[in-house]
């Protein structure tokens, strides 16, 4: 179970956080979901993190963040990962899936945050207050 602890995983970036306290949220409800539930959460994860990474794709471009093109690489990897998931998930096989959830996903998050996301926090910590518009808006630094 992938848990949230506000002392080592808060990066101090508001909008960061939030995200990743809802990543963490969907992930959990994924690994302790049904079958008949697991197929529609997975899609709610797959949008989670196309906002996501989007939002913070945005924010590393707007505030030039010189390591832009190793994290989008690393949110395209996962992304890819999900959706090759997610056509399991729709043909019904959720055996990999509910693996991918359970260990995969747990081991990335952990070291995606605490190296990529924590250099993205640190940096928009130099250069400004972050402040994303989660609806597709475009982020702005304050």
């Amino acid at each position: 179970m992938l848990t949230w602890d506000e002392s080592s995983h808060a990066l101090g970036v508001t909008e960061m956080d939030d995200t990743h306290r809802e990543f963490t949220a969907l992930v959990n409800m994924l690994a302790e979901s049904d079958d008949a539930d697991f197929a529609a959460l997975f899609e709610k994860l797959l949008e989670h993190c196309r906002r996501h990474f989007t939002s913070e794709g945005r924010l590393m471009r707007i505030s030039r963040f010189p390591a832009l093109n190793e994290h989008e690489g690393e949110h395209h990897r996962i992304y890819g990962d999900l959706v090759q998931m997610n056509r399991a998930v729709q043909r019904g096989r959720l055996m990999l899936p509910r693996a991918f959830v359970k260990q995969g996903l747990e081991e990335w998050f952990g070291v995606h945050l605490s190296t990529m996301d924590a250099a993205l926090a640190a940096h928009l910590q130099r250069v400004g207050t972050a402040r994303v518009d989660m609806s597709g808006g475009l982020p702005v630094l304050a």
